[in-house]
């Protein structure tokens, strides 16, 4: 159950070795074979520089980091795997620990980057959202737009985008 004691706050630089094992884990909750996970392996690692360049809030709980979520912003469009990925703002990273997935902490960072996104009067942010997570996004108002290729070759992931306003 969600604590009243959580906290939404900036990531710090020395915390960067803890999300990289908190993407790790949360991503293998899904049961990806492990040749996926080594694909995604450089995609799932966060440094004191990725930290330092963007915007990276953890949602913490009892003193301890249950998810966090990161935003890039590109300054210009770029190709990737032949999709072009639009300039514009992206949700890059949404995880939250297996033992706590369905407690509330996921929403709570959703609401979190709704008045992140407001107070910056950003209009729209896009998502290539993980398959298993599409049905979480779409329940809170993200667009469905395409399948896209993925890193994992044959395999295509959910372009999503949040309007607002």
């Amino acid at each position: 159950m969600f604590r009243s004691e959580t906290i939404i706050r900036e990531a710090l630089l020395d915390e960067a070795a803890l999300l990289s094992e908190l993407s790790r884990e949360s991503k293998g909750y899904w049961k990806y074979p492990a040749s996926y996970m080594e694909v995604w392996q450089e995609e799932l690692t966060i440094t004191a520089d990725y930290i330092k360049s963007n915007t990276v809030q953890v949602i913490e709980s009892a003193e301890q980091i249950v998810g966090y979520y990161s935003l890039v912003f590109l300054s210009s469009d770029l190709e990737f795997l032949g999709f072009t990925l639009a300039k514009g703002w992206w949700l890059e990273h949404m995880f939250v620990r297996p033992v706590a997935i369905g407690q509330g902490y996921g929403k709570a960072m959703l609401d979190h980057l709704l008045s992140w996104l407001e107070q910056n009067q950003i209009k729209s942010i896009k998502v290539l959202a993980d398959p298993h997570a599409q049905r979480f996004y779409q329940k809170h108002s993200w667009e469905y737009i395409e399948e896209v290729p993925s890193s994992i070759s044959g395999r295509t992931t959910p372009l999503l985008i949040l309007r607002l306003g």
